[in-house]
């Protein structure tokens, strides 16, 4: 059920998440990127209220891609996904960080191919890209963002309030 205060938190959640990506546009796009704002995928594991604020915060972003409408579509879709697979499939706070991990390297991974790349088209370039991606998000997502949540889901007062949002 929407209600102004979901819809609130979602609107909030979203400018973060588009802030933090544009402010630094040369580490956001590209073949080697790493969004620190893709650590906040981690506030899905804790209460999936914030999936939809994460999913338009990506889109938002993707509006200043240098890919264009296909990152608005592909690049917002691996970030789908990725919520969706916290949600359903993620037991422990490490599980949920491969998950943007592993879908944005693939879904990325494919657009850098084709939108930046040189033709021929190839396996080996495809992996190249898919990998620089993954990297990029491990740092951001399975290194720093794991660090990060691993001390709010410390702090049972916090993670109380962001449960019952």
């Amino acid at each position: 059920m929407i209600t102004p205060k979901r819809l609130a938190v979602t609107g909030m959640t979203a400018a973060i998440y588009a802030v933090l990506t544009i402010v630094l546009p040369m580490w956001s796009y590209g073949e080697l990127q790493c969004r620190f704002s893709e650590a906040l995928n981690l506030l899905i594991f804790i209460n999936p209220v914030f999936a939809p604020g994460i999913i338009i915060g990506c889109f938002i972003s993707n509006l200043f891609s240098p890919i264009g409408i296909p990152d608005w579509i592909f690049g917002t879709g691996a970030t789908a996904l990725s919520a969706l697979f916290i949600i359903r499939y993620s037991k422990n706070l490490f599980i949920a960080s491969l998950w943007p991990v592993l879908f944005n390297g693939l879904i990325v991974g494919a657009e850098i191919l084709f939108f930046f790349s040189d033709p021929p088209i190839s396996l080996v370039k495809y992996l190249f890209f898919a990998g620089t991606v993954m990297i990029g998000e491990a740092l951001a997502v399975t290194v720093i963002g794991y660090i990060i949540f691993s001390q709010i889901m410390r702090n049972e007062k916090l993670v109380s309030i962001l449960k019952n949002i």
